[in-house]
């Protein structure tokens, strides 16, 4: 699958897997995130929910330009957990995403090679078990006009069917609209034309501002 310069992969929802191996249970968990916060969170609920697992090892990437990564080995032996299960986020080309697989110890030591394969099979059956989704990156844009300039608006947001998210109508109008990255500019540039009215991409923070 290639992707376009303002897409990116992820799972659509929480997603399991498993593997056993030697009496070792390796269960996978596989998590559609946003921010470490989101992070910090699902890996407390897991470490209340399986504390009694011996390990709960994980790989997380972050963001749409998936620069923002982390792989946690958990006690197992160096490399030998998070970063296969890291391996399989790249493998995968997938982002926004967390993978935690918890061992239950049985009683074998499987060796470095054998804890690879463990982590990186269960990382690889939870993905596999979920369904992967192509997302947009996505600009919020506000535009300011005119009430009489209100046709000539309506009119280009018609043509370029972008997601509404906010609007007041009043003698000076204000719309908030959420545009696909790559099609940022020709909107502006449409708003442009249109007398009394301006457009500009905003913060997604300061959406809720002037409600």
């Amino acid at each position: 699958m290639t992707l376009k310069s303002d897409e990116y992969k992820t799972l659509k929802d929480k997603s399991e897997g498993s593997f056993k191996d030697r009496g070792s249970k390796f269960f996978a968990f596989a998590y559609p995130v946003s921010s470490e916060e989101d992070i910090k969170e699902i890996l407390q609920d897991l470490r209340k929910e399986y504390h009694d697992a011996r390990h709960h090892c994980y790989a997380y990437r972050l963001g749409p330009d998936k620069l923002r990564y982390r792989a946690n080995d958990d006690g197992e032996p160096s490399s030998s957990a998070g970063k296969p299960i890291l391996g399989q986020l790249l493998s995968y080309d997938l982002t926004d995403l967390l993978i935690v697989v918890i061992r239950y110890f049985g009683g074998t030591l499987l060796g470095v090679p054998g804890l690879i394969n463990a982590y990186r099979t269960s990382a690889k059956n939870a993905i596999e078990n979920g369904i992967i989704i192509v997302k947009t990156v996505n600009d919020i844009v506000e535009i300011r006009f005119d009430y009489l300039a209100m046709n000539n608006i309506m009119r280009i947001i018609k043509d370029e069917n972008p997601k509404m998210i906010y609007q007041s109508y009043d003698m000076n109008c204000v719309i908030h609209l959420e545009v696909r990255q790559s099609l940022t500019e020709r909107l502006l540039k449409k708003i442009s034309k249109v007398e009394d009215a301006e457009a500009n991409t905003m913060n997604i923070n300061d959406i809720y501002d002037c409600e």
